[in-house]
């Protein structure tokens, strides 16, 4: 076998390997899977997309309320039960916005996860925006 950067580091043991990915779908869903529930009358989350109200006006996943991250205080959740679970999203993988909007999200005490991708994923995906 040949030495290179994709084989230089050993994989991890099918164990760690479990726990670790087991573990992300703790913090994270993908545009499929939220396409899928915003489908339904009741989705089981709020989807927020974190992106300036002029991205967001330019379109935006149907359903999603817009919420740039420093407007994440108490006071704008307050209309929302405590065990509320948030969906984030921003740009795409090149944006760490949804990450950020989590954050604020968690210091909150408020259960969260992001949309992988964010919009380019999305888009990607074939889903349109409104």
């Amino acid at each position: 076998m040949s030495n290179n950067a994709v084989n230089a580091v050993p994989a991890a043991s099918a164990e760690q390997a479990i726990a670790h990915f087991a573990k992300s779908f703790e913090f994270e869903t993908d545009c499929w899977d939220v396409n899928d529930a915003m489908k339904s009358d009741h989705p089981g989350f709020v989807l927020l997309d974190v992106r300036s109200p002029e991205m967001y006006a330019r379109g935006h996943v149907s359903g999603a309320i817009n919420l740039v991250r420093g407007k994440i205080i108490a006071s704008k959740l307050a209309e929302y039960p405590a065990d509320t679970l948030f969906v984030t999203y921003c740009a795409g993988p090149h944006c760490n916005g949804a990450s950020k909007a989590a954050l604020a999200l968690a210091k909150l005490g408020r259960p969260v996860k992001i949309m992988i991708g964010g919009v380019t994923g999305w888009l990607d995906e074939g889903f349109s925006l409104v």
